[in-house]
């Protein structure tokens, strides 16, 4: 990818870290359907140059869900392909090809907190709040949440957001494992830049397998999953990056990894 070009979205390179901005900051960073498109392109077509990435919003919100000012009567069969179209894309984000780190602050709703589960690693002000408002609005989600966000809450947790529409404070979701890290007002995007570029110098078959194959081992069986790690593991130990990572070690110095 030589140049991105959107009306949504905002690229920037910063050596091995591309951070890609929401730019709806005038709609709470809301979800129209160009906005979701955008994503699909950007994740079928990153930058070869890019090792980990930054998502973040403009403005005082992560993402405040889907932009209900553009929602239009649907049949079945739109709505389900609507979904799985949201799928498709929040694959290209959790199984792509690199790791990504999210930087939430002010509304992390509905669709916007569907986004951020599909990521991997997850930073967030204060100001963070957590909501699943669609059962207020009259419509069930459909953009992963009822798997992604119920990985990291669990069942139970998920059907009580649901049911209430509650918001979730920053404090909370951190106990909740809604983020990693909670830092102060204004910090998200510096913390999250500087986890992407450790993630960054972390070899590049280890990243591959670490988003590629832990979220699939979770949902395997027990000897299943056994083996796909021992695969995992034979594939990255048996790698030039391996020898590289330990002989490094071996004599205290920063290891260099070439990229893939």
């Amino acid at each position: 990818m030589t140049k991105f070009e959107s009306d949504v979205l905002r690229f920037e390179q910063r050596g091995p870290v591309a951070i890609l901005t929401i730019d709806r900051a005038e709609k709470g960073n809301a979800v129209d359907t160009r906005l979701i498109q955008d994503i699909n392109r950007f994740f079928q077509a990153v930058p070869e140059e890019a090792r980990a990435l930054v998502l973040c919003g403009a403005g005082r919100h992560f993402c405040a869900g889907l932009d209900l000012a553009e929602h239009k009567e649907r049949d079945p069969v739109e709505s389900f392909e609507t979904s799985r179209y949201w799928h498709r894309t929040l694959d290209l984000v959790e199984f792509g090809r690199i790791p990504v780190v999210a930087a939430m602050q002010g509304a992390v709703m509905g669709g916007g907190l569907e986004i951020a589960a599909a990521t991997h690693v997850r930073v967030a002000e204060p100001s963070a709040i957590y909501q699943l408002p669609e059962g207020q609005r009259g419509i069930f989600v459909g953009g992963g949440a009822t798997v992604r966000v119920t990985r990291i809450i669990g069942a139970g947790r998920t059907t009580e957001m649901m049911l209430t529409g509650r918001r979730v404070s920053a404090e909370e979701g951190q106990a909740l494992g809604l983020s990693h890290y909670l830092v102060g007002e204004g910090e998200a995007l510096d913390k999250a830049i500087a986890l992407a570029e450790t993630i960054a110098g972390n070899a590049p078959m280890v990243n591959t397998m670490a988003i590629g194959a832990i979220g699939r081992i979770a949902d395997m069986s027990r000897q299943e999953g056994l083996f796909t790690e021992s695969v995992a593991s034979a594939l990255t130990q048996t790698s030039t990056d391996a020898r590289a990572g330990i002989e490094a070690f071996l004599e205290r110095r920063k290891a260099r990894f070439e990229r893939d």
